[in-house]
């Protein structure tokens, strides 16, 4: 194999010591050494504490992009090799870890799949040295020297998804829960003014911190504000100790649930007990038909066989992230004529700038362990 990997993909042990932030004391001005033959990219996913369920698939995806591009040289001869750093939430250090692989590591760009929140740490760390691409859902507003944001945004993702909701589910009356910090609380700003332009009202809003607990105080909350839909902005493992205690709470049988951050293998561990009157919105999922996706799941299975984690939004968004990195250094994304803005991906998107982007959102409904995409906006 050609692709160099800091961490063996699936070694939960290897991927635990990468909680450690690398030790440095200043940031050096020197340049590292660099080997020209070589084209680091630096993958910047969560591998521990709440997020960490969206690790395994961004990994896999990541290392099939690389493979790919290094079977097609479409760096011209160099070899696309990955670095795998711990981007949890919860990993101490992240911004000296960013300026590390900068700086000491020597990494050519990073391509990171994590929250917000660590999207600054990186951002201050890395401080524009080296091109940033960002694969993740986001709240919008991305804008950092050498940031390439290419994720998708409430105004496409929910939009669309609250307005149906409400003409067509009769869910008028809403309440928004989110974890307590920049993605859930912007969102649910913006999420306001769509319900209210689309005829519903927003009764309350309830934040958690990360890795919370207490779901007895939220889940009394739904059943005294009685709203006919929630929008969850719960990441990982905090949505999917949410929604398991929704489904046994009983409360699924009133109260329509919309996230834009579930996915299949999140959906798994909540639960098909637990899944009725679940809704999702992303820009990607497995069950999605065409022929690009089918031969992207065909290459997938091939590389990593049946008990590879199950394909997603947020790890094919990784896959997404490799190739435009691999566009961006061999000169070719931004170059003036038809094909400008497009790269290697499964969507077809087409990226003109972090607030100008084409790309598919879809619909999906829980249906037990899986998604039924109903509608494409």
């Amino acid at each position: 194999m050609r692709v160099q990997s800091r961490l063996s993909m699936f070694n939960h042990r290897k991927m635990r010591r990468s909680a450690t932030p690398f030790h440095i004391q200043d940031w050096d001005e020197t340049a590292p050494v660099k080997d020209r033959d070589v084209y680091s990219i630096g993958l910047f996913v969560p591998t521990l504490g709440v997020a960490g369920i969206w690790g395994p698939s961004a990994i896999a995806c990541a290392t099939l992009a690389a493979e790919e591009i290094n079977r097609t040289d479409a760096l011209q001869g160099r070899t696309l090799a990955l670095r795998v750093f711990d981007a949890s939430d919860e990993c101490d250090g992240l911004v000296a870890q960013a300026r590390s692989a900068v700086c000491e590591a020597g990494v050519d760009a990073i391509v990171g799949m994590h929250t917000s929140s660590v999207r600054k740490a990186i951002l201050e760390g890395s401080q524009g040295r080296v091109p940033y691409v960002y694969t993740a859902l986001h709240e919008g507003r991305a804008q950092a020297p050498g940031l390439y944001a290419i994720g998708e945004t409430p105004e496409r993702q929910l939009r669309p998804a609250i307005d149906m909701f409400v003409r067509e589910r009769s869910a008028r009356r809403w309440m928004f829960i989110g974890n307590d910090y920049e993605w859930p609380r912007v969102s649910h700003q913006l999420a306001r003014h769509y319900v209210a332009q689309a005829g519903g009202q927003v009764l309350c809003e309830h934040y958690v911190p990360f890795g919370t607990t207490d779901l007895d105080a939220v889940l009394q909350a739904v059943e005294d504000a009685r709203p006919d839909a929630l929008l969850l902005s719960l990441v990982g493992q905090d949505a999917v100790d949410f929604n398991r205690a929704f489904g046994q709470s009983g409360l699924d049988t009133k109260t329509l649930r919309l996230s834009c951050a579930v996915e299949e293998n999140m959906l798994l561990a909540i639960g098909a007990a637990n899944t009725r009157g679940l809704y999702v919105s992303s820009g990607y999922f497995g069950a999605l038909g065409g022929e690009a996706n089918a031969a992207f799941k065909e290459r997938y299975q091939q590389r990593f066989g049946a008990r590879a984690p199950t394909l997603n939004a947020l790890g094919q968004s990784t896959y997404e992230g490799i190739h435009f990195a691999a566009a961006l250094a061999a000169r070719s994304l931004l170059v003036p004529g038809p094909r400008r803005g497009v790269f290697g991906g499964v969507r077809g998107i087409n990226w003109q700038g972090n607030d100008s982007m084409q790309y598919p959102v879809h619909l999906a409904q829980a249906d037990g362990h899986f998604f039924e995409v109903i509608r494409s906006f």
